[in-house]
């Protein structure tokens, strides 16, 4: 019950904390970071634990999940180079240049180090897509950081498993070469299998309930089936998503596909406000816990390992920008950076929901757990705050200019299919086609003058306002009881509909920041 109530509280705090994120042009996991703290040190706050098992399957198996199904194959073949960089060279320098400062400074055994040094490793993307949507950004760019946050979690997670093993005595290095030489491919291969013979059994739960709940059975039954079997559970998930999002979308019905999307985009958020509270509150244990000289320690210990995970990515991302120009200098077989796209792309190293739920997953008799902990909430709230605060300031100084190159392909790809709509209309002369023919044709000009049609359309700004006069009728009908409730909620889905239906794509999404 402390937990219930606890996290009632952080979802308000949350939630009050979001209207100023939208308003200040922050990011949203920054805002989640405060509130986390904030109710963490509340004095009525308790002390809660969590299994670390459950911590891995519970809060990185969606994360992952929602990262994998939006990065398509394609993105991977064609941006190779640049996400190799980012998610395995990036990762390893990080977590290599950590575990040295840990050895060095925190005098952590060699394991407990890399664990730290994958623990903190992987940057969120979500903290970075929140802010760069705000701003017309080159679309590779993003693209590219969003398929680094999905790689580098899996590199990261494959490295803080196997030094956990070795940490706690459960397996040796020359055990674990054999071991990871069939977990990696044994988990892509699980995964995708899974994946497969889910889709046999969804098509039959379309459009109810249970649908949706045998997606989360799915992520979650891929997750501890991998681990079962002693394959990569991260791996797994990753291969599962990238194949779910493949092939079911085309066979999904359009409503249960915004459902899914709805319901998956609600319970990841809920899991990230659940992540920092239990953060917070294993921190503020820790804190009170400690004696003045030890916690003095473990802050500068804290900040040195930050300022290391910082300075790394920094000096990579830019050695790489000049090194891509040096070998590459007519761009004839990558794409070379601009040096402001990559100072922004090494800012861009939020750490986020990954780095919680692997401090969580922590085994409780962990070497030095308590420093490790400590150092990577240090670590999130650092560069959350950091450098979530000075990303918009930075894209705004560094002025790109604007790409639209995302308002041109959608165009085009709206002419492509109001042509073929018009193709399709062309063997009919009836009055339903003629009809029809003649919306299509205002809603080709439009669209060639750049206009979203159901932005500007009068047709649909004529339908908006008539659904919005049959509302009125309809809550005068039900108050006055002509009608009974069970008419009026049949009558009123109706209408949410035909709105839907009329509305530009700005007005259906949920943001979350």
């Amino acid at each position: 019950m402390a937990l219930f109530e606890n996290m009632l509280v952080l979802m308000l705090v949350a939630i009050i904390f979001l209207q100023l994120s939208r308003k200040l042009a922050v990011p949203y996991p920054t805002m989640l970071a405060v509130a986390g703290v904030i109710v963490a040190s509340l004095p009525w706050a308790p002390e809660i634990s969590i299994d670390p098992h459950l911590a891995m399957a519970l809060f990185i198996a969606p994360a992952l999940l929602d990262a994998a199904y939006d990065l398509p194959p394609r993105t991977i073949r064609r941006d190779w180079l640049p996400l190799l960089s980012l998610a395995v060279w990036v990762v390893i320098l990080t977590t290599a240049a950590v575990a040295w400062v840990g050895v060095s400074l925190g005098g952590l055994p060699l394991a407990a180090a890399i664990a730290l040094g994958a623990i903190v490793a992987p940057p969120d993307a979500a903290a970075a897509a929140a802010m760069l949507g705000r701003f017309a950004l080159p679309r590779r760019a993003v693209a590219i950081l969003q398929g680094e946050s999905l790689l580098n979690d899996a590199v990261s997670l494959l490295i803080f498993s196997a030094a956990v093993g070795i940490a706690i005595g459960a397996a040796s290095l020359t055990s674990l070469i054999p071991q990871l030489i069939i977990a990696v491919p044994g988990g892509l291969i699980i995964g995708f299998l899974l994946a497969r013979t889910s889709m046999l059994f969804a098509p039959r739960l379309a459009g109810t309930l249970g649908g949706t709940l045998f997606e989360f059975v799915a992520v979650f039954g891929t997750w501890i089936i991998a681990e079962r079997l002693h394959l990569s559970a991260v791996l797994a998930v990753v291969a599962f998503a990238m194949t779910i999002a493949h092939y079911v979308p085309a066979r999904q019905a359009p409503r249960n596909r915004l459902h899914s999307y709805s319901v998956w985009q609600t319970s990841v958020f809920l899991l990230n406000v659940l992540a920092f509270l239990l953060m917070g509150l294993q921190a503020r244990t820790i804190v009170r816990d400690l004696d003045p000289q030890e916690l003095s320690f473990a802050l500068s210990f804290a900040a040195a390992v930050f300022a290391t995970v910082v300075v790394v990515r920094v000096a990579w991302v830019l050695a790489y920008n000049r090194l891509i120009h040096y070998i590459n200098p007519s761009q004839t077989r990558f794409p070379r950076p601009p040096l402001g796209m990559s100072l922004i792309v090494s800012w861009c190293g939020m750490r986020g929901l990954v780095t919680l739920a692997t401090a969580l997953a922590l085994p409780a008799t962990f070497p030095s757990r308590e420093l490790i902990v400590l150092s990577a909430l240090a670590v999130v709230l650092g560069s959350l705050i950091l450098q979530g605060l000075t990303l918009g300031p930075l894209i705004r100084f560094l002025g790109f200019p604007p790409d639209t190159s995302l308002e041109k392909d959608l165009a085009n790809a709206r002419l492509a299919l109001i042509d073929t709509a018009l193709f399709e209309l062309n063997t009919r002369d009836d009055h339903a086609a003629v009809s029809l023919r003649e919306f299509y044709e205002e809603e080709r000009d439009l669209v060639a003058d750049g206009h979203h049609p159901r932005a500007v359309s009068k047709t649909d700004q004529l339908r908006l306002t008539i659904i919005a006069a049959k509302r009125a009728k309809l809550n005068i009908m039900r108050h006055s009881g002509i009608i009974d409730d069970d008419v009026y909620h049949a009558l009123e889905q109706d209408l949410d509909f035909a709105e839907l239906a009329a509305s530009p794509p700005e007005k259906l999404e949920i943001i979350d920041g």
